[in-house]
Parts: structure tokens; sequence; C-alpha cells
């Protein structure tokens, strides 16, 4: 079943987030937009450069693509890596640029260790007025990623179904 107007939006440095939206918005039938910034974060010095302006909260004019606007989204799905405990900066832009005209949001967050994040819920929620209705912290290499990730879709479907 698709689901009308829902749209899965990202950042991904390393493919990671991607894999998982992907999978998210083919299960909903949603639109898909990546979201960029228009800084280099490849290799080694990226991965450092990310790190930084995750910890310093610095961010910068995001561009997406999306077939319409975000606010006549119903539900918009937010993914983002973890980068030093926080969303990434590409994400965070993205929330203080548009986070007033979302309906409704819902988090997916990747991350590379055991250790869940769900403190970075609360610190997107900080941009985005509606709050957030469902959210994932997903480790794409671990055992559970398919239960949490079924798990995940299975609350927004619930969501949907009463909007």
């Amino acid at each position: 079943m698709a689901w009308n107007n829902v749209l899965c939006l990202y950042y991904s440095r390393t493919g990671n987030t991607r894999k998982a939206m992907e999978e998210i918005a083919k299960e909903l039938g949603a639109d898909l937009a990546e979201l960029r910034d228009g800084v280099d974060r490849s290799g080694w010095g990226g991965w450092l450069r990310c790190g930084v302006d995750a910890m310093r909260r610095t961010t910068r004019p995001v561009k997406c693509q999306t077939p319409i606007p975000i606010s006549d989204y119903r539900l918009v799905i937010i993914g983002s890596p973890v980068w030093a405990g926080r969303c990434s900066s590409v994400v965070r832009g993205f929330l203080k640029q548009h986070g007033g005209e979302l309906r409704n949001a819902s988090y997916v967050l990747t991350r590379g260790t055991e250790d869940r994040n769900e403190e970075v819920f609360v610190q997107m929620d900080r941009y985005t007025p509606c709050g957030h209705q469902t959210a994932v912290s997903l480790r794409l290499d671990s055992v559970g990623y398919t239960f949490w990730l079924e798990e995940f879709l299975r609350e927004t479907k619930a969501f949907l179904r009463k909007r």
C-alpha cells in the first residue's frame, strides 16, 4: 500500500543512511529526496569536519528538491547519521531552515556504535514545533537492524492510518 504525501528526506555521507531511507521509502511508497549543503565531506578530512561541525552545531544553507512543497506532505521522515552524539549538521541546517513547515515528522538515525543516541531525537525536536511521531535508531550491520526497521514501519503505518 502506498501512503500519499509522505517524504523520506535524508543526508548520507557514507551511504548507510541512504540505504535505510531507500528501504523505508520503498515500503511506504514515499517520495525520496537527499539533502545537500555543498560541503565536501569525503575522506578522512571530511569525517573530521563532520564531527567538528556537529559539536559546534555549525550549519550552512541546505538544498533539496521535492516534487511538492515540504509543507504539503502529511509526514516527513528525516534520516540522519549520528555525528559526535548529534544529528548531522546537514540535517540540523535543514531543520533550522524548514522545521517550522513540517506538519508531522519522524526520525531515522543511523549509527556506527551500540549507543542508540536517542537523545538526538530531542535535539531534532528543538527545530520542529510539531515534534516527532515515530523514531528509530539503526545500526546497519547489527542483528536487530531488521527488527527495529520493521517496528518503525509498523508504528509509522499506524500513525498514517489515524490521519
